[in-house]
């Protein structure tokens, strides 16, 4: 399940100069991702007649009987699952109604949700407003806009590390553009060529491996759920935020098993 298949990556790999071997080490080291961007940055070939896939902030609606949750974190995100491409992602999302993500992105989280709204189910939208130890309460709410969805490839911040790749770095001759260098510019231009342009710096991103300022919190039985640069949802905050969880919890949409981190 890529989005990138192995003939086109060898072709690529050969003009930049990289190995089969090389690229075929990349590959194994690949997971499919959505990625969630602006109309302007969505692929010419997509433009036309794109449907919006999520909206940042705005107002929640919830369902009858379910309230803001729990520390009235902002609600930074609203995905609509029906409009995900499908069959994409290698973890288990749900096809229809929509994913909710409440959670602060300018500070360090104290609290943060996901919720799924089913489709067809009855929602009023909430107010921001609230009393708090009889004093009237504000929760920000972040300005709404349309983000297109695109599949998208993922790689391991680690990849480099297999033996055909470590030869490849090692056998460098120090004369014209380095091994490293040479790696760097093919990475980019699989990446470019699996988002069918140049794929975003910013942007928030669905599954795949997470591309983390500091330590990668997918490690383990942990996959990313979802990234969300801070300027994506508000151009004034530089943050990334990163929801993850297990395979299982994501499957069966246990959403208060997920964990949030924030760096800076």
């Amino acid at each position: 399940m890529t989005s990138i298949d192995e003939a086109l990556l060898l072709k690529t790999a050969a003009e930049y100069g990289v190995p089969g071997p090389v690229a075929r080490e990349l590959l194994a080291q690949t997971r499919p991702c959505v990625y969630l961007v602006e109309h302007r940055e969505l692929p010419a070939s997509r433009q036309e007649n794109a449907r919006p896939a999520a909206r940042t902030g705005g107002l929640p609606a919830l369902p009858d009987g379910v309230d803001w949750p729990e520390g009235r974190s902002p609600l930074v995100l609203s995905v609509d699952c029906a409009a995900l491409p499908q069959d994409v992602l290698d973890i288990e999302l749900p096809t229809d109604g929509h994913l909710l993500i409440f959670s602060e992105i300018s500070y360090e989280p104290d609290s943060a949700a996901v919720l799924h709204v089913p489709a067809g189910a009855h929602t009023t939208e909430r107010a921001a407003t609230y009393e708090w130890e009889g004093e009237p309460m504000q929760t920000t709410v972040y300005e709404p806009r349309a983000l297109y969805a695109v599949p998208g490839l993922s790689l391991d911040g680690d990849w480099e590390g297999g033996p055909e790749t470590e030869a490849f770095l090692e056998g460098d001759d120090g004369e014209g553009e380095g091994a490293g260098e040479t790696l760097e510019r093919f990475e980019e231009a699989v990446l470019d060529l699996a988002y069918g342009g140049q794929h975003p710096g910013v942007c928030v991103q669905i599954g795949g491996y997470s591309d983390p300022w500091d330590m990668a919190p997918d490690e383990g039985e942990l996959v990313l759920f979802a990234q969300l640069a801070g300027q994506a949802i508000d151009y004034d905050v530089c943050t990334m935020n990163l929801i993850v969880g297990t395979r299982e919890d994501i499957a069966a949409r246990r959403y208060d098993g997920l964990q949030f981190e924030q760096q800076t």
